[in-house]
């Protein structure tokens, strides 16, 4: 096995010893990510999922291992596991698919509507999954931590374009900013999935869906994985996220702390495309300024960033455009 990429002859090796041989190998498109995945054709017919994590990943193995197990208990729909060799970084999954709900993003609204309401519905069942499992697999997504990912967003980003202004008007939107990461940890953390988005979930027949790349499990605040899941850069028209974001956030302080986590998460993306891009990575670019964009639009709604966002509106207009007049309008 080499370092980086799956190496189908020391594969069909160990998949033989457990008894499957190895007819054909697709590699499959990678993302950022070391890991490296391949759907397999296996000899009798069937199908599955080859993932290999090259050494510095080997951990995100272990942890796939244990989230599988938490999540399957809990009758949440993760793919099986099939095979696993974490000491090699092989495991084999059961194929949930080929399509993940971003890609019926141009079906009718009726057809995806009942898998983003099974998404919804998981979101809530992960977020009572029990804590104490959860809090070993991963760092808590805390206000350290939230404010780390928007301090690479302002550093890689904002800044270096004067997004945030000069002087006291920055010093007021890092503040809000602080503020508002402090609002998201104040209330008592949930295990989430920390990815909860339409690329993570494969359409399953009834309307249900299939959950994806779950190793980063971990407590965070409530409602993320829903803000996740409506404020990804493939953004759900507005009527879905109204419907599903009031009929899962009843309560007012709900909705202002999906607000919160809708902002922080976008804002969030805007850092990680960037850090993506100084990476090689630009095909993620043209997703700024919708994701920006989408960012705004709560940061208005935030309570600790309501005052900031007409001034951000205004800063950020050269990168979002024709977006900003309509940013609110979601």
């Amino acid at each position: 096995m080499t370092q980086r990429e799956i190496d189908e002859g020391a594969l069909a090796s160990w998949l033989s010893a457990g008894g499957r041989r190895l007819e054909r190998l697709e590699p499959l498109p990678g993302d950022v990510s070391p890991r490296r995945y391949a759907r397999a054709a296996l000899a009798d017919g069937g199908r599955a999922i080859v993932a290999f994590y090259p050494p510095e990943a080997r951990d995100g193995c272990r942890r796939f291992e244990r989230t599988t197990a938490l999540l399957h208990d809990a009758s949440i729909p993760v793919p099986r596991i099939l095979e696993s060799d974490c000491r090699r970084g092989l495991m084999l999954l059961e194929d949930a698919g080929s399509r993940t709900l971003f890609d019926l993003r141009s079906q009718p609204l009726a057809r995806r509507l009942p898998h983003f309401e099974s998404a919804v519905a998981i979101a809530a069942r992960i977020a009572a999954l029990p804590t104490a499992p959860v809090a070993l697999l991963n760092p808590p997504l805390d206000g350290g931590l939230l404010r780390n990912e928007l301090r690479q967003t302002i550093d890689r980003f904002l800044a270096p374009r004067n997004l945030l202004g000069d002087g006291a008007t920055r010093r007021a939107m890092e503040t809000a900013l602080t503020r508002l990461c402090a609002a998201l940890a104040k209330r008592e953390p949930v295990p989430c999935h920390r990815d909860f988005m339409a690329r993570n979930l494969v359409p399953a027949a009834g309307g249900g869906v299939t959950v994806l790349d779950h190793q980063d499990l971990r407590l965070g605040p409530p409602g993320y994985d829903l803000a996740s899941l409506l404020n990804d850069s493939f953004f759900p028209p507005a009527e879905i996220e109204a419907r599903l974001s009031a009929g899962a956030l009843p309560a007012a302080g709900d909705r202002r702390a999906y607000h919160r986590a809708a902002a922080q998460r976008t804002l969030k993306a805007v850092g990680t495309f960037a850090a993506f891009a100084a990476r090689g990575f630009e095909r993620h670019l043209p997703l700024i300024p919708p994701t920006l964009s989408r960012a705004l639009h709560h940061l208005a709604l935030a309570p600790e960033t309501s005052q900031v966002a007409p001034e951000l509106e205004r800063l950020w207009a050269p990168v979002l455009g024709d977006r900003a007049a309509g940013s609110r309008e979601d």
